[in-house]
């Protein structure tokens, strides 16, 4: 039988929860025994998902962000979860350098950065209803496994 653990989060979308959010998910994946570099790849992918939310999502306005997360053999699962307003466009705004905010100097690079640092990032939106991010990241690589 595999081995799984979940937890899930919910905090309000300001940017000062940001470094929360990544904290608790790489606390959550040390479970798993990752590298430093794993961990980091995680953390940056959490980071862009949730200021994807804050910015884009709400508009910098105060509502829920959702953080579930899923441990399953050596494979992490997160899915940030906002109720804003929606993508018209997932395939575009998944385009490096597109942004829907350059007036911010928004770089048009978080799904970018997502797709590089995790194995599969999925996206599913519906306009006037909200955004799920789901991510999926194998921790550890067979070569580096030991015998529990």
């Amino acid at each position: 039988m595999e081995r799984t653990n979940e937890m899930s989060i919910e905090f309000d979308s300001r940017s000062c929860n940001e470094g929360f959010a990544r904290v608790s998910v790489a606390a959550f994946c040390t479970q798993l025994n990752p590298t430093l570099e794993e961990v980091a790849d995680v953390k940056t992918a959490v980071s862009e998902a949730i200021t994807n939310a804050i910015i884009h999502g709400y508009e910098n306005q105060v509502h829920k962000i959702r953080i579930e997360c899923k441990a399953a053999g050596h494979e992490l699962y997160l899915t940030v979860i906002d109720k804003g307003k929606g993508i018209a466009d997932i395939k575009k705004a998944m385009e490096p350098l597109f942004t829907t905010r350059p007036e911010w100097n928004r770089s048009g690079m978080g799904f970018a950065f997502m797709e590089a640092f995790m194995d599969e990032v999925v996206v599913v939106s519906e306009l006037g209803c909200g955004t799920e991010v789901h991510m999926k990241k194998t921790i550890g690589r067979k070569s580096h496994e030991f015998p529990e």
